[in-house]
């Protein structure tokens, strides 16, 4: 992850498929969130980066006691931190959570930790059981994301040991636990043990036991589409491509390729296995438009916005962009907008999706819906015409003259800005090449209505 900036207003509407998603503020007054989630009740817990963890209320109302605070135990800056949290599948019976964090050495540890057996709303601080203890040679590329996976065993995904270019070669390096997928069963006497099918326990191939997949340079977030079986793993690039895999749970020993490629691109293929031995990225996008920096997000798998269904929400921490995966893996962005910056996504127990920003500590709801059809009185009725357009096109309906208009692309490039509507309800689209677009009519900085248009 790259050290993450924010500032977004209280609301904002972004296009994907001419479908309105709406980022809908939910809670504010956090320090660096980095992950959230769920123990699968109704609240959410916020992990911040400086080692403290929140319970945000269904309310949007944060306790004001922390659930844990660890921070004399993490080394904090940078990529460093607090930086995962899982709780166990048995919960609700046994306590224990899991967390994922670097300690005053700068290593990964990943820790259990028990629920206070009186109060839910806090934590033991004295409880903890250290189960890995990671050295790495530099600051940056920690990794962080951990979730149970459906058969209760804890996924761990690490960074490459970090600087550039993975000089050490540790994600191709089977006996070292960077740039790793590690998979154990937490369910031990001892720190863990180590689960069935793991790719080189108990096999006549050298490599460490707890790595289940192998490849990665900085995984910044992964999780599980259940309804799907597969895993969805967002790997930060070295200077060039971010990528997207989505692989089978099932399936063990998964080369994603890295230091040897890049996305689908050769980075430094010396002494690097067949490419037919490795998988590569459903999905990759370069730099251009500013992106820099993919964070993974999650499937949406809730059900108050049907239309959301089997996509995949992501980000790009430079462009300050939201993408969604469509099923068919092509890519869709929301339009930019300058300085909102998305550190990570997260689900309650209801499966509905939130994003989190590090610098103005907001939570946002995920929604979506049109605005002015049934919620905004300033668009409602609105009509657009003509479509397909050329030279202007005319909109009416609307009852607030300070409207401008925006013209995304599919790509989410920005064609027009806060453009006047004139007097004749027109809007000047002399030069802009034909193609699809989406219109988004904007009143004062909180309302939005947004329709497809063809140019012709």
């Amino acid at each position: 992850m790259k050290k993450l900036f924010f500032t977004l207003g209280i609301f904002c509407s972004l296009i994907a498929n001419s479908q309105s998603i709406n980022l809908v503020e939910f809670a504010s007054g956090l320090t660096s969130p980095v992950e959230i989630t769920n123990a699968n009740d109704t609240r959410l817990f916020v992990v911040q980066q400086n080692g403290i963890i929140k319970i945000i209320q269904p309310n949007g109302t944060i306790n004001s006691a922390d659930f844990i605070n660890i921070s004399s135990k993490i080394l904090y800056g940078g990529e460093r931190g607090l930086l995962g949290l899982a709780f166990h599948p048995q919960y609700t019976t046994n306590g224990y959570f899991f967390v994922y964090y670097n300690n005053t050495a700068g290593s990964i540890v990943v820790a259990r930790y028990s629920v206070n057996p009186t109060n839910p709303d806090i934590a033991d601080p004295t409880s903890e059981k250290i189960l890995l203890n990671i050295p790495k040679p530099f600051d940056n590329h920690n990794g962080g994301s951990i979730h149970f996976a459906p058969d209760g065993n804890l996924w761990v995904v690490t960074g490459d040991g970090g600087s550039g270019g993975d000089p050490g070669n540790n994600s191709q390096n089977i006996n070292s636990l960077l740039g790793k997928m590690l998979r154990i069963d937490v369910n031990a006497t001892g720190p863990y043990n180590i689960p069935p099918g793991n790719p080189f326990a108990g096999t006549l191939v050298t490599g460490a036991d707890e790595i289940w997949a192998y490849g990665l340079r900085n995984a910044w977030k992964f999780s599980f589409d259940t309804d799907t079986g597969n895993v969805m793993i967002a790997d930060v690039g070295q200077g060039a491509i971010e990528e997207i895999n989505k692989m089978p749970i099932t399936q063990a020993g998964i080369n994603y390729g890295w230091r040897c490629y890049e996305g689908n691109n050769a980075y430094n293929t010396a002494g690097c296995a067949a490419m037919g031995t490795m998988t590569f990225p459903v999905a990759v996008y370069n730099h251009s438009g500013g992106r820099c920096s993919i964070t993974g997000g999650y499937v949406y798998r809730g059900t108050q916005y049907p239309a959301l269904q089997g996509k995949y929400f992501f980000a790009d921490y430079c462009s300050t962009q939201i993408g969604i995966l469509n099923p068919d893996n092509s890519i869709v962005w929301s339009p930019a907008s300058s300085g909102n910056n998305f550190s990570t996504f997260g689900q309650n127990s209801q499966k509905e999706l939130f994003v989190a920003a590090v610098t103005s500590g907001k939570i946002f709801k995920i929604t979506t819906g049109t605005l002015g059809t049934d919620e905004t009185s300033e668009f409602n009725p609105i009509s657009i015409h003509p479509n397909p357009a050329s030279e202007k096109v005319f909109i009416e309906g609307l009852s607030d003259p300070k409207s401008t208009v925006d013209l995304i692309s599919t790509e989410g490039k920005i064609v027009l800005e806060k453009v006047k509507i004139e007097n004749d309800g027109s809007v000047d689209i002399t030069g802009i090449p034909a193609g699809v677009y989406y219109l988004i009519i904007k009143s004062g900085d909180v309302k939005s209505y947004s329709q497809k248009l063809i140019i012709k």
